[in-house]
């Protein structure tokens, strides 16, 4: 954790020793794109241009970005093609129990974006439909 701005201290003062104390450090050393030019502005936000070529290059998933009330129901709905390919049961029961956690997380946090109106799964009746679409 950071230490606190010592008083008296400017902002700016405080912000560049830190920089300037994590460089001594080495904190950037090997960073990824290390030596590579940045890529030139278009005038259009950087950051938004900086998200679409990872989308496009496949760093991301659309679904990253979504807030969760958008992203939980759209993993619920992809949710039986992912554990078609599964072959243990006991990783379909983790990967269950995995997206019941952030459901349940989900609902204990603040609400971003539309209403979060999807609820956890029940383990044992998709671990059944899972078994049942096996043959």
């Amino acid at each position: 954790m950071t230490k606190r701005k010592p008083i008296g201290a400017s902002f700016g003062f405080w912000v560049e020793r830190q920089i300037t104390t994590a460089q001594e450090r080495g904190d950037f050393d090997d960073l990824p794109g290390m030596g590579k030019p940045l890529p030139k502005p278009t005038g259009r936000d950087s950051a938004t241009e900086w998200v679409l070529r990872q989308l496009k290059e496949g760093d991301l998933s659309a679904v990253d970005l979504l807030p969760p009330s958008l992203a939980l129901p759209r993993e619920i709905q992809d949710l039986p093609a992912k554990l078609a390919k599964v072959r243990a049961e006991r990783r379909v029961r983790e990967i269950v129990e995995d997206l019941n956690d952030r459901i349940r997380d989900a609902h204990r946090r603040p609400q971003v974006g539309p209403p979060l109106t999807v609820v956890p799964l029940d383990v044992e009746e998709t671990v059944e439909e899972w078994r049942a679409a096996r043959g």
